[in-house]
């Protein structure tokens, strides 16, 4: 099934070198990172799950919880997470899903057959407190992802669900931001915008970033 922005993420129990998840009970009132990798004793999805581990920190501020899957066994995972450890000088602080009946690949549609039909392509997924897919992106398996993007989306999503605010291009964490054109009453934004605004053109109205 093809999972789209708004959709609630398909909930699943599978196991993982945490042990049994249960995927919404474990995410509880968390966001989630839910990204797949084509297969465990590779190169670039060993970089990946080790720079996934070295955001632990980054992760934590947001209120957010990491998870990886692979169409793999859990005895593969364990195996794996001693080179991770090793080559990326960091460890492994995230459950890896073990997911050798594909069923958690089928739910979020993962397999894309045109570009292998066996493995998983490299599949992302943010998931908001109320289960809700936020954000898809799916990189092919010669390309290692960058999660400082995925850091940089989470922090829009979480300041524009506080704010009537919207956030332009390249922007990032303290950047001026844009009042969303559905707000038009003069006291609202004013009291809602206390340092100001300037209007570039009636629909391009653009303010400091809101205190969180």
């Amino acid at each position: 099934m093809s999972i789209r922005l708004g959709d609630i993420a398909p909930d699943f129990t599978q196991q993982s070198t945490a042990g049994e998840i249960k995927f919404h009970e474990w995410l509880g009132d968390s966001w989630g990172v839910l990204f797949s990798h084509p297969k465990d004793f590779t190169p670039v999805c060993t970089t990946e799950l080790g720079a996934t581990a070295k955001l632990a920190e980054e992760f934590k501020k947001r209120n957010v919880k990491a998870i990886a899957v692979s169409v793999d066994p859990l005895e593969s995972h364990n195996g794996w997470v001693g080179d991770i450890n090793e080559t990326q000088n960091t460890k492994v602080n995230f459950p890896i899903l073990a997911d050798p009946d594909k069923k958690v690949a089928n739910l979020y549609d993962m397999i894309h057959p045109n570009a292998n039909d066996t493995l998983t392509v490299r599949s992302l997924f943010v998931i908001d407190p109320k289960k809700k897919v936020r954000l898809t992106i799916t990189y092919p398996a010669s390309t290692g992802r960058n999660f400082d993007e995925v850091l940089r989306v989470i922090d829009s999503l979480q300041l524009t669900d506080k704010h009537s605010v919207a956030t332009p291009a390249n922007w990032k964490q303290g950047d001026d931001v844009i009042i969303v054109p559905s707000l038009q009453d003069p006291e609202l934004i004013k009291q809602k915008f206390p340092k100001g605004f300037k209007a570039v053109k009636p629909y391009l109205r653009i303010t400091p970033q809101p205190d969180k």
